[in-house]
C-alpha cells in the first residue's frame, strides 16, 4: 500500500470522524476541490470506493499493523467500540 501524505492523513482522520468534505474543507482551510482531490487518492490509495470503505479499511490497517498506522490508532479505539 502507498503512504499516505500529512495532509490525506488529516482528510482521512476527519472522513472517518463523519465529516463531510465540505466540513473537511473548512476544518483544514482548504478548497473543496482540494478535498476532493485528496479523498480520491485516499480511495484510490486504499483501493476502496467510499467512505464506509475507506473507514473499515482503516480499521484493518491498524488491526495488522498498528506500529505503522500510529495516526488512526484514536479512531481505531473508537471504531473498537462498535
Amino acid at each position: 500500500m502507498e503512504r499516505f501524505t500529512k495532509r490525506e492523513k488529516d482528510v482521512l482522520l476527519l472522513l472517518i470522524e463523519g465529516f463531510n468534505n465540505h466540513e473537511i474543507s473548512d476544518i483544514l482551510c482548504i478548497s473543496n476541490h482540494t478535498t476532493k482531490a485528496h479523498v480520491a487518492a485516499i480511495y484510490r490509495k486504499l483501493n476502496v470506493v467510499n467512505r464506509v470503505q475507506a473507514t473499515i479499511a482503516c480499521y484493518f490497517l491498524c488491526e495488522l499493523n498498528p506500529e505503522e498506522n500510529k495516526d488512526f490508532l484514536k479512531v481505531y479505539e473508537k471504531l473498537k467500540r462498535f
